[in-house]
């Protein structure tokens, strides 16, 4: 869970991502995610700041970004969308993505929800959500069954290795959304899209992609490969001649309708699947029902620490932090490179 922090001394907002780190599992997940983002820094990756950890619980500390998620932005009555815009999205995304890529990191979670807006005024954008993000060792395969059905690569389905690749299918999906408000794999139900990533048969809708360049329409394309080989590394991506020509796209309104409706339906699935986690809670707990409240010996070693150990206690730092300050764009929110 991420909640909105205020920090004492400064008074400044940040956020704070709260981790449950009851097992020695959940422990090594959280201080795995703390330790890939503090390696992190980059304008376009939200920032991490400091850590802190009690006991059954740690607390990642980031910037706060109050601009919200980037299709929420767009749909505003006040955002005039246009290509040149989403254009300059897709930019500052891959900016982003070949930095993790040279530090030899993947994402694999990349979506519209982990693209964030620094501010209500700017059009600066931020990758945020690493929970999922791996480090590739190139002499030893990588395997994820993991992801969101609509964004996750062909590879990911089929328990075939991922590559740098496996992220760049995600933004062509993300920037194929962002043009048209279509989603080119969308299915009735989550199976249905899986099918349809598998099968990795899309087209451009001809009403949706009536005003977008034949620049952009090749560009998603050069994405949208099957084979992990044939698509555009994160460098290749930047070079492309669609992104090269900055401004020259129509500046005509993109229509909105479709984007609103592709939300809708997120938050529709999002509530559904809430809902079913709630019940299945429910069961669980009816389930506990008569256990001792106070954890048993065997709780106290999964825990990893012993009622001496004043680390697991208190809420305390984990160490020194070596974390970026937040980048200058984030406390500006400057956008007048756009």
């Amino acid at each position: 869970m991420v909640y909105k922090l205020q920090e004492k001394a400064t008074g400044k907002i940040r956020a704070g991502k709260y981790f449950k780190t009851r097992t020695g599992k959940e422990r090594e997940a959280a201080c795995a995610e703390v330790e890939l983002m503090n390696s992190l820094h980059h304008p376009r990756l939200v920032q991490c700041l400091a850590a802190f950890q009690s006991q059954g619980e740690l607390v990642m500390v980031m910037e706060y970004m109050a601009g919200g998620e980037l299709f929420e932005r767009i749909v505003a009555d006040d955002f005039e969308h246009t290509e040149p815009a989403s254009m300059q999205y897709v930019q500052q995304i891959l900016e982003g993505i070949r930095y993790i890529h040279h530090q030899g990191i993947l994402h694999l979670d990349l979506k519209p929800e982990n693209i964030i807006c620094v501010s209500e005024a700017s059009r600066w954008v931020k990758i945020i959500d690493f929970g999922l993000a791996r480090r590739l060792d190139p002499a030893i395969p990588l395997k994820v069954l993991h992801g969101t059905p609509e964004f996750m690569a062909p590879e990911v389905i089929a328990f075939e290795p991922v590559t740098f690749a496996t992220d760049m299918w995600s933004v062509g999906v993300i920037c194929y959304i962002l043009l048209s408000g279509d989603s080119p794999f969308q299915g009735s139900s989550d199976m249905d899209t899986l099918r349809n990533v598998t099968a990795s048969e899309w087209e451009f809708e001809e009403e949706s992609f009536a005003e977008i360049s034949p620049q952009a329409k090749d560009f998603i394309c050069q994405l949208l490969q099957k084979e992990a080989r044939y698509r555009l590394s994160s460098d290749e991506a930047l070079e492309h001649p669609w992104l090269q020509s900055a401004g020259e796209g129509t500046t005509k309104a993109l229509p909105k309708e479709k984007m609103k409706k592709f939300l809708a339906q997120q938050k529709w699935q999002k509530t559904g699947k809430a809902m079913l986690a709630l019940t299945r809670m429910s069961l669980l707990s009816s389930k506990l029902e008569g256990r001792a409240s106070c954890p048993g010996p065997q709780d106290k070693e999964d825990l990893g620490c012993s009622t001496e150990d004043e680390g697991c206690l208190s809420l305390q730092q984990i160490s020194e932090p070596s974390f970026a300050e937040p980048q200058k764009d984030q406390v500006a929110g400057d956008d007048s490179h756009l």
